[in-house]
């Protein structure tokens, strides 16, 4: 039985199709001769060399050189590949500003960007940004040596003590900082003045792009794009009824089974019914203020010199104000790889992690320390103790299963269900069987009215996808 939820295989295809499909219309003389003309516009100085493209996950980079030594990059995001480009583009501008005003993180310089409509290339939404200079990120100087860039990365076993500290505590600043900065509201900051923000635009995040884009989810399901939250509970609950939305949405690949699906179907409800009785925070962290949460800060998007000095972080569209829990849970992405795709399983990850956890939160008390000297930080807004507290009352799991759909089921049945409803009778893939009874008569009927649409389903494999705003005669 699948541990996890899988993409729609169906949907992810005509998602690459698209991105490479638009990819490849760049690549025209014209495109990049236009894209080169459009950087020149905001961008002072000689122009040497129009570098070739660099594609993420979601965005497409040209990189112009010029011979005062500088660069500058103009990004689109990737049709097929964004769902919400306009939105993501405003958000990260908006946080950008406001992390460069509020902190001493090496964010990017924006030098001009615009909306769609603004951009005459007709390549959507775009930032020019000043380039930051770097040898390579941190993943690379993390990963795993011998590893191929096909490969997930895994931190390297044998990574010098020495160096992992110097980079985990680099590392930890930032987060420390990011953890200062405190709004009255859950959501997206949006820039009313020079000086002045306020939350007034709903979280984006990552989960949110990729459950419309490879879960199928409508995008009606989401919040509305002006939807804020006044409390954590309230985002928790949202959170966990787009896990249950996320089942009955995804067309292709949600179950293998009538079990599978009641598998699914019941950690869903039950982490619904947690959600609702507000088990997820306290009194003191419920209301508020919030915490700044970026689902992609991670060590790919964090850029180093030669002397391994953090010299920029990047990619900061999928950031807003969340529950204080989501802070403080330490990083996922001290080992690089996501527990749901450890070779040998979660509980393997968890061994190797805790290892891990020790040097950072080491580190990370370290550099409280050397704030609290300076008068930056105060003693009660040192990070090292709840997140220590996170990791061992298994609070870690919770905000990791809230924020990540499709790694959902493995985490609820290996982490979540014995602490919250003792240990089970059966066998770890049968202990469903035993969670029956704690559903209410309505929902074990429409757990079988599930069960017999998804089973309905599997018959036959149809694209239901709603893609982002995209050329519909791209493909022809």
């Amino acid at each position: 039985m699948r541990t996890r939820m899988y993409f729609d295989d169906v949907a992810w295809e005509r998602s690459e199709a698209i991105q490479d499909a638009w990819v490849h219309e760049l690549f025209k003389e014209e495109t990049l001769m236009a894209i080169g003309q459009f950087i020149l516009k905001h961008r002072r100085g000689k122009p040497v060399e129009l570098c070739d493209p660099q594609a993420g996950g979601f965005n497409v980079s040209f990189r112009m050189k010029f011979e005062d030594g500088g660069s500058a990059i103009i990004r689109f995001p990737k049709p097929g590949a964004t769902m919400f480009p306009e939105e993501k583009v405003r958000n990260e501008i908006d946080i950008i500003r406001y992390i460069h005003q509020h902190t001493t993180i090496p964010v990017p310089v924006v030098l001009h960007w615009g909306t769609k409509e603004e951009n005459p290339l007709g390549l959507g939404p775009f930032i020019i940004m000043e380039y930051i200079d770097h040898v390579m990120d941190l993943s690379d100087v993390l990963n795993t040596p011998g590893f191929a860039i096909k490969d997930r990365p895994i931190l390297d076993p044998n990574i010098d003590d020495a160096k992992l500290e110097l980079l985990y505590g680099q590392f930890a600043d930032n987060l420390l900082q990011l953890s200062t900065l405190r709004l009255p509201r859950i959501g997206s900051l949006v820039q009313i003045d020079g000086f002045t923000w306020e939350v007034a635009q709903r979280p984006l995040p990552y989960s949110a792009n990729e459950l419309v884009r490879v879960g199928t989810l409508p995008r009606s399901k989401l919040p509305r794009a002006n939807e804020t939250f006044q409390s954590a509970s309230t985002y928790f609950n949202t959170l966990a009824d787009l896990h249950l939305e996320h089942l009955i949405h995804q067309r292709n690949d949600a179950v293998e089974s009538a079990d599978d699906c009641r598998r699914k179907y019941i950690a869903r409800v039950l982490f619904r019914k947690l959600a609702r009785e507000g088990r997820f925070t306290t009194s003191s962290t419920n209301l508020g203020p919030f915490n700044i949460w970026c689902d992609d800060l991670r060590p790919a998007n964090v850029l180093i010199n030669e002397h391994l000095q953090i010299v920029g972080v990047v990619d900061w569209e999928f950031t807003y104000a969340a529950p204080v829990e989501f802070s403080h849970a330490p990083p996922w992405w001290l080992l690089l790889e996501q527990p749901e795709y450890w070779p040998d399983g979660i509980e393997a990850w968890t061994k190797v992690y805790e290892l891990r956890l020790r040097t950072f939160l080491k580190v990370l008390r370290e550099q409280e320390d050397a704030a609290i000297g300076h008068g930056r930080l105060k003693d009660e807004q040192r990070l090292s103790r709840p997140m220590q507290q996170s990791w061992e009352s298994g609070d870690f799991w919770v905000t990791y299963a809230a924020r990540k759909p499709f790694a959902f089921d493995a985490v609820f049945w290996k982490k979540l269900d014995g602490r919250f409803f003792g240990p089970g009778m059966n066998t770890e893939d049968d202990r469903w069987k035993g969670r029956i009874d704690l559903l209410t008569e309505d929902e074990r009927t429409n757990m079988e009215k599930l069960v017999e649409k998804k089973l309905e389903e599997t018959r036959t494999r149809v694209l239901a996808w709603e893609p982002d705003e995209v050329d519909p005669n791209i493909l022809n």
